[in-house]
């Protein structure tokens, strides 16, 4: 199917949405090109490294959140099997394992087709969703790469809920 040519004009680049959205909640970043953008987010188990990517030929904004957790080779299948379990669970968005550097990311892009212009609500919820779920599951790969555990008792873990207060 041959793609249509359409010159769209948006009010703003959506990565100057997200810019100033960082700026206003001083969080660190750096604007490296046009296109991308880097935030630096701490939460309660790592330092996320969420980049953010303008893909004009499909228009959508991709977000990219990952953490300092190296997946050795000897582990790989089981890492996988999590993430496949994982996906399972989530409504936006998904894990992957980045092959060439063996990290884990989540990832998650917003399709603004036709020209929609990006919001900071849009921008801040997608960073939010992002390092929720990196936060949610951090110790489920953790389990599985340090304490031995197989991908189904790492996720029956992490989504154990507890009730009231002892």
């Amino acid at each position: 199917m041959r793609q249509l040519q359409v010159e769209i004009d948006r009010v703003e680049h959506p990565l100057d949405v997200v810019e100033r959205l960082a700026s206003i909640r001083e969080w660190m970043f750096d604007r490296t090109a046009t296109d991308e953008m880097s935030v630096s987010v701490s939460g309660r188990w790592a330092e996320y490294h969420v980049a953010f990517t303008w893909i004009e030929d499909v228009e959508a904004l991709h977000v990219a959140c990952a953490f300092d957790l190296k997946v050795p080779d000897r582990r790989r299948h089981d890492i996988l099997q999590l993430l496949s379990q994982i996906n399972e669970q989530l409504w936006v968005g998904h894990f992957d394992l980045w092959s060439t550097e063996n990290t884990v990311m989540f990832r998650h892009a917003l399709l603004l087709a036709g020209g929609a212009d990006a919001t900071s609500g849009q921008c801040e919820t997608m960073l939010r969703v992002s390092v929720e779920a990196c936060e949610r599951y951090f110790q489920a790969f953790q389990f599985v790469l340090w304490a031995g555990r197989t991908p189904r008792e790492a996720l029956d873990f992490v989504l154990f809920e507890t009730e009231g207060e002892a």
